[in-house]
């Protein structure tokens, strides 16, 4: 498989078992710890997009600086959501997959599988 990229946090179940898994299916990828190796905005801003989720799903709503910051109130955009994933790592949600078949915030981990492998088709 070309080139895949998990954007892991070693912490965290989920990212560990998403590596994993994605290691039993005969991938090694490229593994970018994003608190010690923050994504740039463009980078950050791709990956939203390239999930193809709100950006909020892509911001970890459980971390106490997430209510600490107000990010849950009413009319907080989209901009200021990005801003603060990029001034607080620990905010961007975990663990985010590139393959070439797409990117995917990988909760639950088989989510994972979605961008694996190309669907077949009957012959």
């Amino acid at each position: 498989m070309d080139t895949v990229t998990i954007y892991h946090n070693p912490r965290c179940g989920t990212s560990r078992n998403t590596l994993a898994l994605l290691r039993e299916r005969g991938c090694e990828p490229k593994v970018v710890d994003y608190l010690r190796t923050p994504p740039d905005r463009p980078t950050l801003l791709a990956l939203i997009a390239a999930t193809g989720r709100p950006t909020i799903d892509l911001v970890r709503s459980k971390e106490p600086l997430f209510a600490e910051l107000g990010l849950g109130a009413p009319g907080v955009s989209d901009a200021q959501l990005v801003d603060a994933m990029l001034q607080h790592p620990i905010l961007i949600n975990r663990p985010i997959v590139v393959t070439p078949l797409g990117a995917r915030l990988c909760r639950p981990v088989e989510r994972v599988l979605e961008i694996l492998s190309a669907p077949t088709t009957p012959t």
